[in-house]
């Protein structure tokens, strides 16, 4: 895939263009970019940097009342760059959401999904469900990512079910990373991926995927700036939480046979479950109640699946389970105003 010499050539063309006078100069490079990125289109299908410049040629043709027919300038000759990483840190490849803003003129969108507890699915959409889900299920399934949950029942003999393992691949991006595989199970959240390194591998753009250790075997953040995600992975008690913050445009690069995928639809209808609790639990209702309200004052979704999971449990560790959910909520929801569901 050839993208980022059409990218390097479009900004070397439109360098020096400032002011009104520009108007032709810049609709031939906009052309020229054009042309380029369809000369690569082939090599470059599902590389999230081409469809983003595609997009972004088009946006600007329509914002300068370009032509699509008209001159395109010969490529420039390119300036050697005194080493291959000074290139790509040059034209911000790697870093997705200065790449967006450069392309758009707007920073980008970004949607938040997570599975915690029961498990409880905060859709992109902000739908919310609790899941009966037993085995392995796909949260993500699109052409950067996938994410599956393997869920066990919670306690013997019950119908409710926790995440007891995680498996996240960071696909492989071209100019930007490695393949990675970050897998945490119940007492084992790495603070490294499956191979034993800590980034994106020996590319260029390998410092845009990164895993840290917010508190350790409790709390794991993974940056992926070359696709503008943020992912946290939670244990507190028995379960393991999952909570991402993915650019929409990541968020939505699927096809139409990657239809499964929990963040984006949600638990399928056959394994929803209602968060009334019934029957006898192993903890009473009050009880579980009160211990939620300490941790969750606000009565929402997060508040009913933390008083179900610790009456369905008997375990008061899930307070913080929901508790994890709800604060990475605070910080990768875009809108404070979509914080709180009420069902």
């Amino acid at each position: 895939c050839k993208i980022l010499r059409c990218n390097s050539e479009y900004v070397a063309a439109t360098l020096h263009l400032r002011g009104p006078e520009r108007g032709a100069a810049f609709c031939t490079a906009l052309r020229s970019y054009s042309l380029c990125t369809r000369r690569t289109a082939r090599t470059c299908r599902g590389d999230l940097a081409f469809h983003s410049a595609v997009h972004g040629i088009e946006d600007l043709m329509i914002q300068n009342n370009c032509s699509k027919e008209g001159p395109t300038a010969p490529p420039r000759p390119r300036p050697a760059a005194p080493n291959a990483a000074h290139g790509f840190e040059s034209l911000d490849i790697c870093d997705y959401e200065r790449s967006f803003l450069y392309k758009h003129g707007r920073p980008p969108g970004f949607q938040h999904c997570a599975a915690f507890g029961d498990p409880h699915i905060r859709t992109f959409h902000d739908d919310f469900h609790t899941c009966r889900v037993e085995g392995s299920w796909p949260l993500l399934d699109n052409d950067y990512l996938f994410v599956q949950a393997t869920s066990s029942p919670v306690a013997k003999g019950s119908n409710a079910t926790v995440t007891s393992k995680l498996t996240i691949i960071f696909k492989n991006m071209k100019e930007c990373i490695d393949q990675k595989v970050y897998q945490a199970e119940l007492d084992n959240l790495p603070a490294a991926f499956q191979d034993g390194s800590v980034n994106g591998g020996a590319r260029p753009g390998g410092s845009s995927l990164s895993v840290r250790e917010l508190s350790p075997g409790r709390h794991v953040e993974i940056r992926a700036g070359y696709i503008g995600t943020t992912i946290a992975v939670r244990q507190a008690g028995r379960q393991l939480s999952f909570s991402i913050r993915a650019a929409e445009e990541v968020a939505r690069a699927f096809t139409e046979e990657q239809d499964l995928q929990l963040c984006v639809g949600g638990c399928p209808h056959s394994q929803r479950m209602s968060r009334s609790p019934r029957g006898r639990g192993r903890v009473p209702a009050e009880t579980a109640r009160a211990l939620c309200r300490e941790m969750l004052p606000v009565e929402d979704v997060y508040f009913q699946s933390c008083v179900f999971d610790v009456v369905t449990s008997g375990d008061a560790n899930f307070t913080m389970a929901a508790h994890g959910a709800l604060e990475d909520a605070r910080l990768f929801l875009p809108d404070a105003e979509k914080l709180h569901i009420f069902q």
